[in-house]
């Protein structure tokens, strides 16, 4: 474990929960609250040495920031605090890194890496090769590191076309779910709101379930059969996060592509998050930036083993827990009614 100091502007729970997934061990946690960064150092000068100082003292590893840090600002830090600096987007990238598995999995992360770390080889090589490995080093990507911009953007360009080939295979797959009239409901939610655990609720599959983040990568589809009506697919997704790298979005589209064409969108919503209301605001960003902003969507509110019956307050919502099966029934005739009445 690498030892670590947060730094942001606002709370830090998400990047602590982060982080930790990721691997470090929290050492500290400095908030400047400030209208704009400082374009040079993100934080002010007075904050960096005060960081450095407990970076000496402590023997810090690494320093992560809450927000995507430029490239100079990040050369800036590293310089000056004599550490390795990690951003928000490389912490979420290197997460990622650990959780892919499969082939498609590995492509995304790796392109989504690639592409980030192109703007920031420059003045980086000495110092990325000095650091041999740890919190956002890691990856299939680490290896390209030391390529240079050529090397590195044919790479890319490779990714890019094998990317491209899966997602015409599953174009394939679509046209044929198609023809055999099959609707598709996608669960779609914030990372660790329980989609896996009601996606095995749903679809009686052994699927894994944890409740560290992004612990679904690769979208998993299954048939299955809800009461007496028509057979239907159902597939889970990656979950989506505060401020989520766009060159992430744009690595999994192929993957998300399976969200825009589906029937019925199951926003699943952890029901016992304090913070649910700004959490399915994301949610429904990002949605609206891959294009399945207007499909039809069942609000679902998942995790209500944890909340007390004066807590749910709007009748009509779709209350559930994944891990007792209360409220299942329920669903399953609310996703029959709407994906008839979307097949209508």
């Amino acid at each position: 474990m690498e030892n670590a100091i947060l730094v942001g502007t606002h709370a830090l729970d998400e990047l602590r929960e982060l982080a930790t997934s990721a691997g470090a061990r929290i050492i500290d946690e400095m908030i400047q609250h400030r209208d704009r960064p400082d374009p040079a150092t993100f934080i002010g000068k007075g904050k960096v040495e005060e960081l450095h100082e407990e970076v000496i003292l402590e023997g810090v590893d690494v320093v992560i920031f809450d927000d995507e840090l430029s490239p100079s600002q990040a050369k800036n830090l590293e310089e000056a605090l004599d550490t390795k600096v990690v951003d928000r987007t490389g912490l979420i990238l290197d997460i990622f890194a650990r959780r892919a598995r499969t082939k498609e999995g590995k492509l995304q992360v790796e392109l989504a890496q690639l592409e980030y770390r192109l703007t920031r080889l420059t003045g980086h090589r000495e110092y990325l090769s000095r650091l041999g490995g740890g919190i956002g080093t890691r990856g299939p990507g680490e290896t390209k590191l030391e390529m240079d911009r050529r090397q590195i953007r044919h790479r890319i360009s490779t990714l890019k076309r094998d990317i491209e080939q899966i997602r015409k295979h599953r174009q394939l797959h679509r046209e044929r779910r198609r023809r055999d009239q099959l609707p598709l409901v996608s669960l779609v939610g914030y990372t660790n709101a329980g989609k896996s655990t009601l996606f095995r609720a749903l679809s009686k599959e052994n699927t894994l379930v944890s409740n560290r983040l992004f612990s679904t990568l690769d979208t998993l589809i299954r048939r299955i059969q809800l009461g007496r009506s028509l057979p239907i697919l159902i597939s889970d997704t990656v979950g989506f996060i505060r401020k989520l790298p766009h060159q992430l979005v744009s690595a999994f589209r192929a993957t998300l592509e399976e969200v825009v064409e589906s029937d019925l969108i199951l926003h699943v919503i952890d029901g016992s998050d304090p913070d649910h209301d700004e959490k399915r605001t994301v949610v429904l960003n990002v949605l609206e930036e891959i294009g399945a902003g207007n499909h039809p969507m069942l609000t679902v509110f998942n995790k209500m083993d944890l909340v007390p019956d004066s807590e749910r307050a709007v009748s009509e919502t779709v209350y559930v827990s994944a891990v007792t099966g209360e409220g299942l029934d329920r669903l399953v005739d609310e996703i029959v009614r709407e994906v008839n009445s979307v097949r209508v």
